[in-house]
């Protein structure tokens, strides 16, 4: 287990500087300057300007300070907001970024598992035609459609619920709504599907001959087994919702990751597209490597693989 421990943390490591050389490539081939928007036309404070932000050095030692800033955690000023660093904004934004992931993600695996699971229960039945279609309809809709609906009818037609900003309960619910629908579908189907596998197995039998109760049958012993692939996906999943806060909190005027990620992207920000790039590279990247290593815990067949493979 160490060893897949080791390796996986190694492939970890190589995936983050393949990003981070990526990135930075991807900056300076873009053709001009993020300084050509400046509204000056003194030739001096241009060139002061670009010692400033080190984008007078050769690319070779442009990397390698970029690479410093990484390694130190200290991405540099902005240059569309030099009285703010990189720092600041990843610091002002990422915690509201952050809860709405968690929320987010709370949300989607709860649900989908209690709508797989009675699915699977009541199979060919109303509730089971009702979860799958409720399934079929959150992984077909888009989530930046399904949020500007949730506005149009919620906020605009009803007046119930909040259209913008993060600033109590009632604000939560539509992003939150318009991120989970999709995890949440991929979950239930795929929750029901194992589901229903897992309940033909023999130990099921044999518990439910036992006499045990139905409840105990289901959760102690037919759904720690279902979930198993449903762990091997949360790191997909975990991506889509990370990469889809920024989309929706542009919707919804959230003051998170995403309205400093778009705005440097329009304004070419160097700094805080790379930084923000790298931050989010990083946290996900290191998500994935916790799931890989808590399937390998709950699955032993990872175990014997590596041994025999020894």
């Amino acid at each position: 287990m160490l060893r897949y421990m080791v390796k996986r943390f190694g492939i970890m490591l190589v995936t983050l500087w393949i990003i981070v050389t990526l990135t930075f490539v991807l900056m300076v081939t873009l053709p001009g300057s993020p300084l050509n928007e400046e509204r000056t036309t003194n030739e001096t404070v241009q060139a002061n300007l670009e010692e400033h932000y080190n984008l007078d050095e050769p690319y070779a030692i442009q990397y390698l300070l970029y690479i410093k800033s990484i390694v130190t955690l200290d991405f540099g000023p902005s240059i569309k907001q030099p009285t703010q660093s990189v720092n600041d904004l990843l610091g002002r934004g990422f915690p509201i970024s952050f809860e709405l992931g968690v929320i987010t993600i709370m949300t989607a695996v709860i649900s989908g598992i209690i709508l797989g699971v009675f699915a699977a229960l009541k199979h060919n039945g109303l509730m089971d035609y009702t979860a799958m279609t409720i399934a079929v309809l959150g992984i077909s809709i888009p989530n930046f459609v399904l949020a500007t609906l949730l506005i149009q009818m919620l906020a605009v037609n009803l007046g119930i619920l909040p259209a913008a900003t993060w600033s109590s309960v009632w604000h939560m619910i539509m992003p939150t709504i318009a991120l989970a629908t999709g995890p949440m579908a991929i979950i239930a189907r795929l929750t029901r599907s194992t589901m229903l596998e897992v309940l033909t197995q023999d130990y099921i039998k044999m518990a439910r001959a036992k006499g045990l109760k139905p409840w105990k049958v289901i959760i102690k012993h037919a759904l720690k087994n279902a979930l198993m692939p449903v762990v091997t996906i949360m790191g997909t999943l975990l991506a889509g919702i990370l990469t889809g806060t920024f989309v929706i909190e542009q919707i919804f005027g959230i003051p998170g990751m995403g309205k400093y990620f778009v705005e440097s992207i329009n304004q070419r920000d160097y700094p805080v597209i790379m930084g923000t790039t790298v931050f989010y590279s990083a946290f996900l990247i290191v998500a994935l490597f916790l799931v890989d290593v808590a399937y390998g815990f709950l699955d032993p067949r990872i175990k014997l693989h590596k041994k025999e493979g020894e």
